[in-house]
């Protein structure tokens, strides 16, 4: 018995030191990374802390693209899309609090909190509501909700692979699983993982180097942050709240993924729900693509074009 705890204290040693170890070298790369990731966006004061809002192009609709769960650069994220768009629209990419440029905050994750956030921080960046909503994953609840709570805000609601209310009822979100992979982020344990942070944005090919290595050094810093995990942990009262508001009444385009890549449903399970949703809103047009879940960068240029006949 003796040994065994003097070979359990060793092993625990021998791990702490490989921790700090690992903690040292990430705070040391952090410092080298900073000046990458100086802001090239709006920051606006919301609710006392600071939002990044990017606004690019012209045209009389806005285009509002919200980022899915954990998605650590949204404004890089989107450019392969809204680089196609900015010719004849307006587009904004909100980056919630923990995501981006934006502070890492402990404020509430409720999705009335949110939306009053986004809606703050896109008024403050000098834009006008009515907006056309792009969400992506997880903000496909905040999208309609957005609807349910101003409907004079919302013209319309294209889906980037957006997650419905239904999508929430039969997911797990594990705490002890987000908050472990919190702390890998927080000590840099990501770092040793080949090719985590060679996100879809980059495998897009829609972002230069100089972007490519912005990207991972935002990954670094926005790897499961306090405010991802609330929400994360959020999301199941927040999809509640939203399914017992009724689908809106507006026009709905959903591009629809193959269900790889992170929907945590089969091919089968995430279309069937991706159609159920459809079939609610009484006028929604589905289109299925062929590629992962991110697929504003699998598909940017069709999905592009898409919006445009869609909006015309």
């Amino acid at each position: 018995m003796k040994k065994a705890l003097k070979i359990l204290a060793v092993m625990g040693g021998v791990l702490v030191l490989l921790l700090a170890a690992c903690a040292l070298n990430h705070h040391i790369q952090l410092k080298r990374e900073a000046p990458l990731c100086a802001p090239f966006t709006n920051l606006v004061t919301v609710d006392g802390a600071r939002m990044s809002v990017y606004v690019e192009g012209g045209g009389e609709r806005t285009l509002v693209l919200m980022s899915g769960s954990g998605t650590c650069s949204p404004v890089l994220d989107f450019k392969a899309l809204y680089s196609q768009l900015t010719s004849a629209y307006q587009i904004a990419v909100v980056e919630k609090f923990g995501y981006g440029f934006s502070d890492i905050t402990n404020k509430s994750r409720d999705i009335g909190v949110m939306l009053e956030h986004t809606r703050a921080a896109l008024t403050q960046a000098g834009l006008e509501p009515p907006y056309v909503l792009c969400p992506h994953s997880m903000s496909g609840i905040e999208a309609v909700y957005w609807a349910q709570q101003y409907p004079d805000e919302v013209e319309a609601i294209i889906g980037l692979d957006m997650s419905t209310p239904a999508a929430y009822g039969e997911m797990t979100i594990s705490g002890p699983v987000l908050q472990a992979l919190q702390f890998g982020g927080a000590v840099g344990l990501t770092r040793f993982i080949p090719g985590l942070s060679d996100s879809a944005a980059i495998q897009s090919g829609a972002l230069s180097e100089d972007e490519q290595a912005i990207y991972r050094a935002i990954f670094y810093r926005r790897t499961m942050t306090s405010d991802m995990v609330n929400e994360a942990l959020c999301v199941k009262d927040n999809a509640e709240t939203v399914a017992g508001g009724g689908i809106p009444q507006i026009p709905f385009l959903l591009f629809c993924s193959d269900g790889s890549g992170g929907t945590g449903f089969s091919k089968e399970a995430w279309r069937a729900i991706q159609a159920g949703f459809a079939a609610e809103c009484g006028d929604a047009q589905v289109i299925e693509l062929d590629c992962g879940h991110y697929v504003h960068d699998f598909e940017y240029e069709r999905i592009a074009a898409e919006i445009k006949d869609f909006l015309t």
